[in-house]
């Protein structure tokens, strides 16, 4: 029995010990590996980040300007004429949404049935055309899944100067809030649009700033709108400058760099050469993806003759369309183009918005 005793004491004096090591070693934050974060001013314990594969970027930008990898040889490359398409731009940081994903947007202003299709329909009705109208678009080009979204215009230039004089009218925060229910609903995520009018962006993404922070809350800028010279909002087209798109991006940027978040996309709207000018200044980043969309309506052919002369000559990094149910219809006009048609432009839209 003293033996018995004695043999267990000593395992017990052996074990404990062996046990702690075993702890200490592979569990305790005291041999935890470890780096010092500069940012942050403290240890943390090491996580390895998901990588951004650069090779399949690479390939679908590509594939959006129809330019077959398998000529592209370094003797080609010299002695043709330096191609538009796709932009040499910088990498995004891993989580971003372009060229992954088509973005299939519904436009609109829950106020208004000609701002429109968001305004138009009721909700379970609106969702079920989104839902639709996602699904033709996957059903196009398999290999870019196409995500939906709600683009709602959060800032609405008005013809009436308001109390600040500005022409706008901001929309209460349970209207954007409907938006992102509505977008949670099917899985997708939500533009806020700005229509600055006699304000400027300087002014009003911060007030938007809260919403922004979220992951899901996306961009929209448009110059049509963007009253330069005290114009009041309607009478004439709008512009913006390389200076401002830059300002909303690297606003943007802040916010994803001080709230960990995947990259943002800012779409900005344009239909005529002066709506955006000084474009080889504009800045994309590793934070925000940059889409220059297509705006105004009329026939297929019309649509075709803007993107070939406003969009293709003056590349900045992802191109958009938009697509009007009504006017695009409304002759002289002949229809919406068709998912089928518009993946023949060259580049072709990553995002395509309907109103």
């Amino acid at each position: 029995m003293k033996d018995t005793m004695t043999t267990y004491l000593r395992a017990t004096m052996i074990g404990v010990p062996a046990v702690m090591l075993v702890y200490l070693l592979g569990f305790s934050n005291l041999f935890a590996t470890e780096y010092l974060s500069e940012a942050a001013g403290f240890a943390e314990r090491f996580i390895p980040l998901p990588e951004f594969d650069r090779a399949d970027y690479d390939a679908r930008m590509l594939a959006l300007a129809h330019v077959d990898p398998s000529v592209l040889t370094a003797t080609s490359t010299a002695s043709s004429t330096p191609r538009l398409w796709p932009v040499k731009s910088v990498y995004p940081n891993v989580g971003a949404i372009l060229p992954f994903k088509r973005i299939v947007a519904y436009y609109g202003n829950f106020y208004s049935r000609g701002m429109g299709i968001l305004g138009e329909h009721s909700e379970e009705q609106t969702l079920a055309m989104l839902a639709s109208t996602t699904a033709k678009w996957t059903a196009a080009d398999p290999t870019t899944p196409a995500i939906p979204a709600i683009h709602y215009i959060a800032t609405v230039a008005q013809a009436t100067a308001g109390k600040e004089g500005k022409y706008i009218l901001r929309m209460p925060d349970d209207q954007i809030d409907h938006a992102l229910d509505m977008a949670a609903k099917v899985q997708g995520i939500v533009f806020l649009d700005v229509q600055v009018a006699l304000s400027t962006l300087e002014h009003e993404l911060p007030m938007l700033e809260t919403y922004l922070k979220m992951p899901q809350v996306h961009l929209g800028i448009d110059p049509e709108f963007s009253m330069k010279h005290g114009e009041r909002p309607g009478t004439v087209i709008g512009t913006f400058d390389a200076a401002d798109v830059n300002y909303a991006a690297q606003f943007l940027a802040r916010i994803v760099r001080e709230n960990n978040l995947p990259p943002k996309i800012l779409v900005v709207h344009r239909f005529t050469g002066d709506m955006l000018t000084n474009y080889k200044k504009i800045q994309p980043l590793p934070e925000v993806q940059i889409v220059i969309d297509m705006d105004g309506f009329g026939s297929k052919a019309k649509k075709r003759g803007t993107y070939s002369r406003v969009i293709i000559p003056e590349p900045v990094q992802f191109t958009g369309i938009k697509l009007f149910y009504k006017n695009d219809a409304r002759p002289p006009a002949d229809g919406l183009l068709t998912p089928a048609e518009v993946l023949k432009f060259t580049p072709a839209p990553i995002y395509v918005q309907y109103q």
